[in-house]
């Protein structure tokens, strides 16, 4: 199948390349010209600007967007849609607020433009691991992107099945799903991070104190000197809690037991607050979320070694770069620079 895809950083370079594997033909854009020329070398078909990449699309025509939310993606799309027509798809990939998705569809519905938004989780290693996506759009458009979903996400792989699934069918097992109309897939999405939060803060802690288990405020015969690379090993295998954060949490640890290289400082994606906001206006308490969410406002004054571990993690699962004090709150989570 043909697609463009709009945006060739860490992961829609990725996800372009992931594609191209699976027999698709790519056609990309970028800001950067040496990103396009670097994808068009791997077998990509390069454009010049937005209005090129759609000329070089054969109708009915589908772009994928996978730039930052907000202004980037506003903009990306409003001019995709200038030069699209009708029965053409836009696809938003990135980690758009779902509010807007629903605006955006309704804006694009009257020109006969589909919209579909795609909340994406795979991070770096998605290239290779798969993506799984979680989808929101109308059916006609979804199902004909079918084969780029197929492509993109882990497939079942040898994850073993869920007793009774056998009954259900659907591609859930195969790591994507059609969640409902516009919106849907990135509010899925926004809940997906708010848990997150709530899971790395849960390691975080619970390594925190492993840490300070040597302070000279506990009595002597309790201090314990924990080999904390082993103990996230050990729960690796066999541990109700184990899981992929729990992975790289592992990796991180045998990398450097004290995390000295980070600072600390953790940014929020925004979808953490989001999820906080839905959950007020559904008047649903969200105890944990809410707290996990605090944590990252107050690793931007002080930092703890569970900061420092929130920060590793954002650096294995998505390579996220941690801005450090007085960086303006820039995108975060991995090593200090020099």
């Amino acid at each position: 199948m043909q697609l463009g895809m709009v945006g060739l950083g860490r992961m829609g370079s990725n996800m372009t390349r992931r594609l191209m594997r699976g027999g698709h033909k790519l056609v990309v854009s970028d800001l950067s010209a040496d990103a396009v020329k670097k994808l068009a070398t791997d077998g990509a078909s390069g454009s010049s600007s937005l209005e090129d990449l759609v000329a070089k699309l054969a109708p009915p025509r589908a772009v994928w967007v996978m730039v930052p939310s907000g202004g980037p993606t506003e903009q990306t799309v409003q001019t995709l849609a200038q030069h699209m027509q009708s029965g053409d798809v836009i696809i938003d990939g990135g980690n758009s607020y779902f509010k807007d998705d629903v605006r955006r569809a309704g804006e694009l519905k009257g020109k006969g433009i589909h919209y579909v938004d795609v909340g994406t989780s795979g991070g770096v290693w998605g290239i290779d691991r798969g993506y799984c996506m979680m989808i929101g759009g109308p059916n006609e458009a979804v199902q004909r992107l079918d084969p780029i979903f197929k492509t993109l996400a882990p497939g079942k792989g040898d994850i073993p099945r869920t007793r009774g699934r056998e009954k259900l069918g659907g591609t859930a097992e195969e790591g994507y799903l059609h969640c409902g109309p516009s919106g849907s897939g990135h509010f899925v999405k926004m809940v997906h991070n708010g848990i997150e939060y709530g899971l790395m803060q849960a390691y975080a802690e619970g390594f925190d104190i492993f840490k300070n288990a040597t302070s000279k405020e506990l009595p002597e015969n309790i201090r314990y000197d924990l080999n904390l690379p082993d103990i996230a090993e050990v729960w690796r295998r066999g541990s109700v809690v184990s899981s992929w954060l729990l992975d790289l949490t592992a990796m991180a640890l045998a990398e450097n037991p004290t995390l000295s290289e980070y600072e600390g400082y953790v940014q929020d994606s925004g979808e953490g607050r989001w999820t906080i906001q839905a959950a007020v206006e559904e008047a649903v308490p969200a105890d944990v979320l809410t707290a996990a969410l605090y944590v990252r406002f107050r690793s931007r004054q002080q930092h703890t070694f569970a900061e420092k571990m929130l920060s590793a993690m954002r650096q294995k699962f998505g390579g996220h770069v941690e801005a450090g004090e007085g960086a303006g709150g820039a995108a975060t989570g991995t090593k200090k620079t020099a």
